[in-house]
This record gives C-alpha cells, sequence and structure tokens, in this order.
C-alpha cells in the first residue's frame, strides 16, 4: 500500500485524484440508493414479496437512544483508535484492535435484540441439535438423505455449521447466547488475521493503517448476528497462518494448520468455494515456500477425508442443497435485479472508504490491493452464479472484511463515514439474522 492517507495533502481532493475519489462516492451512493429505490418498486409491484427491505431481506425500524452507547464508542474509537494503534508494539496494536473489534460489534447488537436473539430463531443451526442427539457421527452419516427435512439454514449448508454448535453444547456451553459469543469472537478475530496479513504484504505500517478500518467496518452489524462472521473468522485465520512462521518448520507446521481451516470452509458454507481464491493469490504473492504448499494441502485434504469416512460426501452435499434451493421462494427471485443489488449490499458492508480506497489501490496495484481484487472476483463469481439472489448481507460479511484494508488508503475523515454507516445500517434496518 503505497500511498497512505496521512500522505495525502487536504488540498489534493481539488486535483485530478480528488475527483476521482468523489467519483468513487457518487458511484457508491447511486449504487446504494438505487438498488433500495429499484427494490421497493418490484415490491411493490409484487415481484419481489419475501424481501421487505430489498435488496436486504430485512423490514425497516427506527432506534433511538439504545444505540447511544454504540455511537458513543464510535465516537471516541474514530478519534482515538489511529493514534492507539499506531505506536507502542504491534502484539499491542493487535490486541487493541480486537478489543475495540468486540466492543463496536456487541453494542450494535445490544442497541436492538441483544446477542442471542437471532439464534434463537427455529430456522437456525441449533434447531436441529435434539436431531443430533449423542450421535453426531450417525447424524452425519444421514445428512444428505434427511436434508429436507431440516430447517432452512442447515438445508442451505453443509454440517460443519451444526457441528460446531453441538460441540460448543457437548463442551457445556449450550444455547444461543454461547453461540452467538463464540460467532463474536471467532467473526471479531478475523481482523487480527487480516492485520497480520496486511503486515506481511506490505509492511507493518501499512498494517497499522488499515487496523481502524477494520475495526470500524459496516459489516460488524452482521458480524454479531450471523453464524457468516464465524466463517469470516475461520477463513481469515486460515489465509494468515499461511504467511506467519519465521522458521521453515514453523512456515510448515502453521501451513498445515491453516490448510486445515481452509479445507473445513467448503464443509462450513458452499458459498466459501470462491473465497479459496484468497489463499491461492497469496501463495503466490508471498511465494509460498513447496513444503508449506504440501502441509497446508494435506491439511486441507484431512478435512475432506475426514468428512467422507464419516459418510458426508462434498459432491452429493451440493447436489441435495441445490434441489432444496430450487424449491425455495428465494430461487425465484429477479436475477437481474439481484446481479446489481447484491454488489450494493456488498458496498454498503465495506463503506464508503472502501470506495474510495478501491480507486486508489486500482493505481497502486501492490500485493494488497491484489488480494482484495482476489475477494472482489470471488464475490463476483457467485453473484453471476445466481444462487445468491438476496440475502447476501450475511453471506458477504467474509469478503467484505477483505476490501478493509483499502479501505485505509482513502482520507483519515472516512474512518467517520464508515462508523457512520454501521450506525445507521443498524439504527434503520431490522435483520433476522
Amino acid at each position: 500500500m503505497s500511498r497512505t492517507a496521512g500522505d495525502i495533502h487536504p488540498g489534493a481532493v481539488a486535483g485530478t485524484g480528488g475527483r476521482r475519489e468523489r467519483t468513487a462516492l457518487v458511484v457508491w451512493m447511486l449504487l446504494v440508493t438505487g438498488s433500495f429505490a429499484v427494490g421497493a418498486v418490484l415490491h411493490g409491484l409484487g415481484l419481489l414479496t419475501i424481501d421487505h427491505l430489498p435488496p436486504l431481506h430485512a423490514h425497516f425500524r427506527v432506534l433511538t437512544v439504545t444505540l447511544l452507547p454504540a455511537a458513543l464508542f464510535a465516537a471516541i474509537a474514530v478519534r482515538a483508535l489511529p493514534r492507539l494503534v499506531a505506536g507502542g508494539g504491534f502484539g499491542r496494536a493487535l490486541l487493541i484492535s480486537y478489543g475495540s473489534a468486540l466492543a463496536w460489534t456487541v453494542l450494535l447488537a445490544i442497541s436492538a435484540d441483544g446477542l442471542a436473539a437471532p439464534f434463537t430463531h427455529r430456522e437456525e443451526y441449533l434447531a436441529v441439535l435434539p436431531e443430533v442427539g449423542h450421535d453426531p457421527l450417525g447424524w452425519l452419516a444421514g445428512f444428505t438423505e434427511r436434508l429436507p427435512e431440516y430447517p432452512t439454514h442447515v438445508r442451505g449448508h453443509p454440517p460443519l455449521p451444526v457441528l460446531v454448535v453441538w460441540a460448543l453444547s457437548a463442551a457445556g456451553l449450550p444455547g444461543p447466547l454461547a453461540a452467538a459469543l463464540l460467532v463474536v469472537a471467532v467473526g471479531c478475530a478475523a481482523t487480527v488475521a487480516i492485520g497480520l496479513t496486511v503486515r506481511r504484504l506490505a509492511g507493518e505500517e501499512a498494517a497499522r493503517r488499515a487496523l481502524p478500518y477494520l475495526v470500524l467496518t459496516p459489516a460488524s452489524v452482521w458480524i454479531a448476528t450471523t453464524m457468516d462472521a464465524f466463517f469470516a473468522g475461520v477463513g481469515a485465520w486460515g489465509v494468515a497462518l499461511l504467511v506467519l512462521g519465521r522458521s521453515t518448520r514453523a512456515r510448515t507446521c502453521f501451513a498445515a494448520a491453516g490448510g486445515v481451516l481452509l479445507g473445513a470452509l467448503p464443509y462450513l458454507s458452499y458459498g466459501m468455494v470462491p473465497y479459496l481464491l484468497i489463499p491461492v493469490v497469496l501463495a503466490v504473492l508471498v511465494r509460498l515456500p513447496r513444503p508449506a504448499v504440501t502441509a497446508a494441502a494435506a491439511g486441507a485434504a484431512a478435512v475432506t477425508a475426514a468428512f467422507a469416512a464419516g459418510g458426508f460426501l462434498w459432491p452429493a452435499g451440493v447436489v441435495a442443497t441445490h434441489a432444496e434451493w430450487v424449491a425455495d421462494p428465494g430461487a425465484a427471485r429477479p436475477y437481474l435485479y439481484f446481479l446489481v443489488a447484491n454488489l450494493a449490499v456488498l458496498a454498503l458492508l465495506a463503506g464508503p472508504a472502501a470506495a474510495v480506497g478501491l480507486v486508489r489501490a486500482a493505481h497502486d496495484r501492490d500485493a494488497v490491493a491484489l488480494v482484495v481484487a482476489a475477494a472482489l472476483l470471488a464475490v463476483l463469481a457467485l453473484d453471476v452464479s445466481g444462487v445468491t439472489r438476496g440475502e447476501v448481507e450475511r453471506i458477504w460479511v467474509p469478503f467484505a472484511l477483505w476490501i478493509g484494508p483499502v479501505a485505509a488508503l482513502a482520507p483519515g475523515r472516512m474512518l467517520a463515514a464508515q462508523a457512520v454507516t454501521g450506525l445507521l445500517l443498524q439504527a434503520l434496518v431490522a435483520s433476522p439474522w
């Protein structure tokens, strides 16, 4: 990341770069407002009935005083966080960022229905735990055959999310609150993982600049409410582990662990398969040593072998889930509308600073920009496929977090815009997850 917010003279806004940035913001606003406007028309005409606030699968609401703690935290964080993470050891900066991400996410969530509420829904993963009982392997073996009997989120995903919440319950931490706390803890940990990755790619200074934007990302609105945030944390750490370690032995061990996490992604969500483009691009950029590549591949293969031994074959799961998706009302959503509107939702999750940052990253074309490009390409692949017609505010979370580093290329004042975007989303959008 060769240019920074601190390198930009205030007068630069009046120049060519300033015009490009203003254009990026205008495009961002038009994309978002246009998608909501067209969505409202489609909903009014009865062509889009299952979404009440398209392109979001949500309802409109207005939060007031309950949002004040989050707003106060954001105001403090916008001013203090860049300074706090700029000095001291990098470990300290990561710890501050992780704590701040937790605080921001939790304060947003408790301003409405609280942390546990989304996980109490009858269509969520916890609803199927009684059927898993004390025989997770037996349940896994029959997962594909019994798929039509399961709740919506279980039918739309591989079996690993259910096994995660089952393991949590078996460890003595049952219930929606424990699941929510796990998701928040792992989802916010993506901030640390991406920070470490950026340091490896572009240096410590670039990573420190990116951390506040990773913390105050508007995507935090959904980190505390959806299992996809857990996928985001697992994926981010799977990527980060590929570049950690000083010695050959340490790099190989970390890469093996990263391979396990990355290999688990297709068993957490079928939509995470394109996400694997991110570690592939990263491995090329850092010239990952052959032993580390072999270890990562072995780790990923071990996950596939374990599920196959347990009786779940991933291709069979894809076929069964696709059959359920075709029969679901969501498959009838208008393809062309969501082809564009899905990108508007990604723009909301990434925030306006990301729009400005992407303009500058397109000119820099450094290693971080290439990883961000990989994340964008993965989103486009899912979008064009047509299997993500709406409800992407949760699906895009793992990808949106990887756009955060380029947001740091925007002028410093754009950090406030990120926080305001998150507050507005939480204040005005009532999401079921």
